[in-house]
């Protein structure tokens, strides 16, 4: 018996050992894992709010409210309303990452309303081209091809082309002019988190942006109809090469946004108007989108999801929406959407709180003037009001007050074959279609901004660490 209890003391001493010794083993790796995890900083502005300055999820959850969508993976995140500027829930919204092609929602709030009209033509060279960076997106603009301003656009909205992009900035004045031009107007916007260093998106060191930034720059851009009606074009036709004595051969291009198109896994989300994707190597997958329901339209920005599914980053989206939906009127808002510095709110201070009008952009070049939507200014006793202008049936609904609005396209379903937002351009003749090899083919994770071919420093050390990769891209920019 003796010998029989030994062995036993034996036998279960060793098994705990091995518990003690492999625990540890197992919690390590864990931690290492988690480790190489890059964490919000600890400190970030509060601008909107004391809440929105707490790293981690933010929501005050009322009676009947949703809880928030499990396995949420994004870095950053943002739900808000477009309307009256509420922000429902948001998780590191003011973390400073890199943005990708998301940026380009500045560029055209910038650069848009100078270059009037959308029929000028701009025959390209090739210094305008030599400029864009290795592996970016393209439409496939060509030199000594002549291209609309209404062409390049839709390069810039549907295809997030990097070669249109740099085109444009060309005709605005140069890619200093138009990068200063874009600090300029995010500074007038209180988008603070924002540093712009090139005007496509493409990596470049000390570029970021944040979630709330990028969703106060797509509220901004979507009170000016071109910029609404090309972000919700779901495809187009492209002019594509010249030649002598010929018509003019044209492709289809469609747009990178998967929950406009949709694509393998992802269904187009109802009520879907645009805004913007992006995806590069150092700020994984980016998207800002808006879109509208019962009445109610909301903005949502997701900044590199962690998870390795393909699209997952239109499937958070779309899950915060459906979430957003359900729970407005039922929580506390953490937090507002700031308006424009220049914006007069009624306080005689010219700065803060939500609502009013948005302003007109920054320096606008010698193109043209800035667009801006002015919201009306209603009886002394609303607590708040503005207007929505329709884009489809002439809608235009008059609240009362002064609320910086977004204006709502109606009706938002049905964008799966949207046409061109401008009347055909004057040149060149329409031609018939052909085949065109600038078209890349779809692949696990769409072509949706540009992409670095070297790795770049950003200006926090916690947004530096390399992102976790997305789902197996074939197709990098």
């Amino acid at each position: 018996m003796p010998a029989l209890k030994k062995i036993a003391l034996t036998v279960t001493s060793a098994a705990l050992l091995s518990g003690f010794v492999l625990s540890p083993a197992s919690a390590a790796d864990k931690d290492k894992s988690d480790d190489k995890q890059p964490k919000p900083p600890s400190t970030m502005s509060s601008l909107g709010g004391e809440q929105l300055g707490k790293a981690g999820t933010q929501v005050n959850l009322g009676p009947g409210a949703p809880v928030l969508p499990k396995e949420l993976t994004g870095r950053s995140w943002i739900v808000a309303d477009a309307e009256n500027g509420d922000v429902l829930a948001a998780h590191n919204s003011h973390w400073r990452l890199p943005p990708a092609s998301t940026l380009k929602m500045l560029f055209a709030d910038t650069v848009l309303p100078a270059l009037q009209p959308t029929t000028l033509t701009h025959k390209v060279s090739e210094s305008e081209l030599a400029g864009v960076g290795e592996g970016s997106s393209l439409v496939g603009i060509k030199e000594d091809h002549t291209y609309t301003v209404h062409d390049l656009w839709l390069g810039v909205f549907l295809r997030s082309g990097n070669d249109a992009v740099h085109v444009l900035s060309e005709m605005y004045g140069g890619i200093p002019k138009t990068v200063a031009a874009m600090q300029k107007h995010a500074e007038e916007l209180q988008a603070l988190d924002t540093r712009v260093v090139s005007p496509d998106g493409y990596d470049a060191p000390r570029q970021v942006s944040s979630a709330y930034d990028l969703t106060l720059i797509a509220r901004s851009g979507l009170q000016k109809k071109d910029f609404r009606e090309y972000a919700a074009t779901a495809s187009a036709d492209f002019p594509g090469e010249e030649k002598k004595g010929k018509k003019r051969d044209s492709f289809e291009i469609q747009n990178t946004n998967r929950l406009i198109t949709g694509d393998i896994g992802v269904d187009p989300y109802q009520g879907i108007a645009g805004v913007k994707n992006g995806y590069t190597t150092h700020a994984g997958n980016t998207f800002t989108g808006v879109a509208e329901r019962n009445g109610k339209v909301l903005l949502v920005t997701v900044m590199n999801p962690s998870a390795e599914e393909s699209h997952a980053v239109y499937k958070e989206a779309a899950s915060l929406l459906d979430w957003g939906f359900a729970a407005s009127g039922k929580v506390t808002p953490v937090g507002e959407l700031v308006p424009p510095k220049s914006v007069d709110t009624g306080t005689g201070t010219g700065t803060g709180g939500k609502g009013a009008a948005p302003a007109a952009g920054a320096d606008q070049g010698s193109g043209g003037q800035a667009e801006a939507a002015h919201a009306s200014a209603a009886s002394d006793g609303s607590s708040g009001v503005g207007i929505a202008l329709a884009i489809i049936g002439g809608l235009l609904v008059v609240l009362a007050g002064g609320v910086f609005l977004v204006n709502r396209r109606w009706p938002l379903t049905g964008l799966a074959r949207r046409t061109p937002p401008t009347a055909d351009p004057a040149e060149p003749a329409e031609p018939p279609k052909s085949a065109e090899p600038a078209e890349p083919a779809k692949s696990a994770e769409p072509a949706e901004s540009a992409e670095s071919a070297k790795p770049v420093e950003p200006v926090e050390p916690a947004a530096s660490a390399a992102p976790s990769a997305p789902s197996a891209p074939t197709d990098k920019s």
